[in-house]
């Protein structure tokens, strides 16, 4: 039980160090989320749970997959946010990751990856 409230503490540390950060300079606390902090917390709690090498490794080859459809979303967001404001294009941008994702399920199938 400490393991797992230790896992709560450091992950939620992550967010809170990342959204202060982004208080203070958008840059900075954009560059800390770019990092991929959160998958190598992931990728130490897996390891320090003895999960199987191929486990890990097949968790981040997904990662990738599932972070390219993501991308556009980052890139019309700002574009978006001031003409429609936050919470139409929080929705907006969900909707632009999904069908992203969609298209790559689709593209990705062909070439025998299947990601669902």
């Amino acid at each position: 039980m400490g393991w797992l409230i230790a896992k709560y503490l450091v992950t939620a540390g992550l967010i809170i160090l990342i959204s202060e950060a982004a208080k203070r300079s958008e840059k900075l606390g954009a560059l800390i989320t770019a990092l991929p902090l959160v998958t190598f917390s992931v990728l130490i709690w897996m390891y320090m749970e003895k999960q199987p090498m191929d486990k890990i490794g097949n968790y981040v080859g997904y990662v990738f997959w599932y972070a390219l459809p993501t991308m556009p979303m980052f890139l019309l967001f700002p574009m978006i946010l001031g003409k429609i404001g936050f919470w139409p294009t929080l929705g907006v941008s969900a909707l632009i990751t999904i069908v992203c994702f969609g298209i790559e399920v689709m593209i990705l199938k062909r070439y025998g990856i299947e990601l669902l």
